[in-house]
């Protein structure tokens, strides 16, 4: 079980993972291990954190009011046991965005109902396009692919894992999840996300 209620953002972090609750309104670290929480802090202006993921020394999340009418969602760069950092908030193109990861060389965020992954660049601006075949609820990038967690209907319990060639921009069905899963991350050896209705962080190995 999750140490807070809503799981909502999730990433990798060595030894820890950040996670978010869309009930809370606050950012967390965890131990990996036994999922103890050892930091937190509140959101911005009682924004949800959507997605996250780790570069470097920081976290960049995907931040944004939890209304469905209101498209103005930003990425914001998180200082590890400083806060939110208020000199890096960059818009989502079109004020969309969920999840986030870094294929090495950008940011890379998500866009659930459109389907599609756009590097962001240095100076905030959109880059290349991907478009995924269904929704995408999580992703995450490793071993030189993007991994989707993804769903053709949101309500119900047909969730995917698939796997996006940034080289030809052709995507496969891995495995089906069987969950409303949130988010998606990768560790070296297992991929992590969140039943978020449950309150649950899951974890399961990879799949080929």
């Amino acid at each position: 079980m999750a140490p807070f209620p809503k799981p909502q953002a999730i990433t990798v972090d060595g030894g820890a993972l950040w996670l978010s609750s869309r009930k809370t309104k606050r950012l967390y670290n965890l131990d990996r291990a036994t999922l103890a929480v050892t930091w937190e802090c509140a959101v911005p202006d009682n924004d949800t954190v959507w997605g996250a993921t780790k570069v470097g020394d920081d976290v960049y999340v995907v931040c944004g009011a939890d209304a469905a009418d209101v498209d103005a969602r930003r990425i914001r760069r998180v200082r590890p046991s400083v806060g939110f950092d208020p000199a890096f908030s960059v818009p989502c193109p079109d004020g969309m965005g969920s999840h986030l990861s870094h294929d090495g060389t950008s940011l890379v965020l998500s866009q659930w109902y459109p389907r599609k992954l756009i590097s962001i660049g240095a100076d905030g601006k959109p880059g290349r396009v991907f478009t995924a075949p269904h929704q995408v609820v999580g992703h995450c990038f490793a071993q030189g692919a993007f991994y989707l967690a993804t769903t053709t209907d949101e309500g119900s319990n047909d969730y995917f894992i698939e796997r996006l060639d940034p080289a030809t921009g052709k995507c496969e069905m891995l495995a089906r999840l069987g969950f409303s899963a949130r988010g998606l991350a990768f560790d070296g050896a297992n991929f992590w996300t969140n039943h978020r209705e449950v309150d649950q962080v899951v974890t399961f190995a990879r799949v080929e």
